[in-house]
């Protein structure tokens, strides 16, 4: 999160570590690329430290604070704006697509504690946001677009690469926040590759998650009586037959396949249709 030279202390239950240094803000501002045609959405603006940079580059900016210590601070400034609106509000639980006008970057230093649903959720219901450029916690930076068959690759990995393809990762110093965080971080950029269905991304997102639930179980134990097609649950043959049909074997583990080869997946299986 940003703040002003007046930010209160950091308080750990929002997961807040304020960027400080002038240089890093320079340099994730050029990363990040807004354009004058943007509408930014920020989530942890603090007293609006990056908030005041972005609504220089965009055409509007959607601010959101939970801490309500900021709320002064943040809101005088909205209120001399016509291009800013600030919501003292858990992004997390607002209705993000209801948001006017609607979003098409997303630029934030994310608390680490909200970092994966806030992603995911942005990819899922904002399909004008085009490009992200966040602050992360290292580890969650590098999961993200981690490859099949590393210790990185997860769920989250499949998920983002299904929809969004990578551009560029600066790693960051614990030192330029304030208090310092206990892990390293970088700020990454990517942009958007596919816009899902609603209900086609319900399903790779079910199918996906519960393939991963026990990363190192099968892929035959994990999905055998799971329910993804309404109220019919996967049999083991039914896995083993779809398994077959892309040429891998009953022993196939999630952490195997790519994203691509979890949609043909799902095609085999019934939960998407095929092309």
């Amino acid at each position: 999160m940003s703040a002003t030279h007046a930010r209160p202390p950091a308080r750990r239950r929002y997961g807040q570590h304020h960027l400080v240094d002038q240089g890093t803000l320079e340099a994730i501002l050029v990363m990040a690329r807004v354009q004058p045609s943007d509408v930014v959405l920020e989530v942890g603006a603090a007293g609006g430290t990056l908030t005041r940079r972005l609504v220089e580059q965009a055409s509007f900016v959607h601010a959101f604070e939970i801490d309500l210590r900021f709320a002064q601070a943040l809101t005088r400034f909205a209120d001399s704006r016509d291009d800013l609106r600030a919501y003292m509000v858990d992004g997390l639980r607002y209705r993000l697509a209801d948001l006017d006008p609607p979003p098409t970057a997303v630029v934030a230093n994310l608390a680490y504690n909200i970092a994966v649903p806030l992603l995911m959720r942005t990819i899922s219901v904002l399909p004008g946001v085009q490009r992200w450029a966040v602050m992360l916690q290292r580890e969650l930076a590098e999961r993200l677009f981690a490859v099949p068959r590393t210790k990185a690759y997860s769920a989250v990995s499949v998920l983002v690469q299904l929809s969004c393809g990578f551009e560029a990762s600066r790693p960051v110093p614990r030192t330029v926040f304030a208090p310092p965080p206990r892990v390293d971080s970088a700020f990454v950029t990517f942009t958007r590759s596919r816009v899902w269905p609603a209900d086609e991304a319900f399903a790779l997102d079910t199918l996906v998650r519960t393939s991963f639930a026990q990363r190192r179980k099968q892929i035959v134990n994990s999905l055998s009586g799971a329910t993804m097609r309404g109220a019919d649950a996967l049999t083991r043959d039914e896995v083993r037959a779809a398994l077959g049909a892309l040429g891998l074997p009953d022993t196939t583990r999630p952490e195997e396949l790519t994203p691509p080869t979890f949609v043909a997946l799902a095609q085999e299986l019934g939960c998407l249709p095929r092309p």
